[in-house]
This record gives structure tokens, C-alpha cells and sequence, in this order.
């Protein structure tokens, strides 16, 4: 039998990215500026078009300056993450 792990929460994800760029008061075009992603590709994470890849969610932690599992770590907002089930 095989267990599949949960869904991750998309949702929670582009609502958190949402969220740090309000709280900088950052257009889309001034977060791509300061990322170096382009514009589209920002609208598209915001609005739940793309998921994006790694290496676009490393440059958004480094953008807004938290830790990427900041940024990640919502992907489990649904659910308990994993490593904490306990023993």
C-alpha cells in the first residue's frame, strides 16, 4: 500500500508571497526589479498560475530577506509538517 503525503497549500503559499510584498509596499514591477524574476512570472506565483521552481522561491527569500523556509514552510499550513509526528 502506498501512502501518499498531503497536498501541499498552493494557496497558503501565494497568499504568504502576497502578504511579504504588501508589507513592503512593492509593486510587481519594483519586487522584479529587486529579485531579477520578470514581472509575469511574479503575477503568475500571485495569482496561482505557476508554482515556480526552486530556484525562483530562493531568489524571493533572498528578495524579502527571510529564511526560505519562511517562504516554503506555508506549503504545509493545511497539515502537520513533516518531522512532526513525534517518536
Amino acid at each position: 500500500m502506498t501512502i501518499l503525503p498531503p497536498d501541499p497549500d498552493l494557496t497558503a503559499l501565494r497568499v504568504n508571497l502576497a502578504r511579504l510584498r504588501g508589507e513592503r509596499g512593492w509593486t510587481f514591477d519594483e519586487l522584479a526589479g529587486r529579485s531579477g524574476l520578470a514581472r509575469r512570472t511574479l503575477i503568475d506565483l500571485e495569482h496561482g498560475r505557476t508554482t515556480g521552481s526552486v530556484t525562483t522561491w530562493h531568489a524571493l527569500a533572498h528578495t524579502f530577506d527571510v529564511p526560505i523556509e519562511h517562504l516554503l514552510g506555508t506549503l504545509c499550513h493545511d497539515h502537520t509538517p513533516p518531522g512532526e509526528h513525534g517518536s
